[in-house]
């Protein structure tokens, strides 16, 4: 289960930007929502600030929130 938690998240990350370079905060939270991303996973898109984001700066945000609810054991980080 936890590396099918890991991998779903960086899945998020490759259908998020597999057709642009910049992606919307909207844009991220409905891309989650589709993909049904656990709970847990979608409360950590939720609290992107408000803005545009390219690749890397969206996965130093989510890494960050990761890391700050001690998840990032069972979620991994992105890139």
């Amino acid at each position: 289960m936890a590396d099918d938690d890991k991998e779903l998240l960086q899945r998020f990350i490759e259908a998020l930007y597999r057709d642009t370079k910049r992606v919307s905060r909207l844009d991220a939270v409905m891309r989650a929502e589709a993909l049904d991303l656990p709970e847990d996973l979608l409360g950590i898109v939720n609290l992107l600030p408000p803005g545009t984001y390219a690749r890397h700066r969206l996965c130093n945000q989510l890494n960050s929130a990761l890391k700050g609810h001690g998840w990032n054991s069972r979620f991994g980080t992105v890139d």
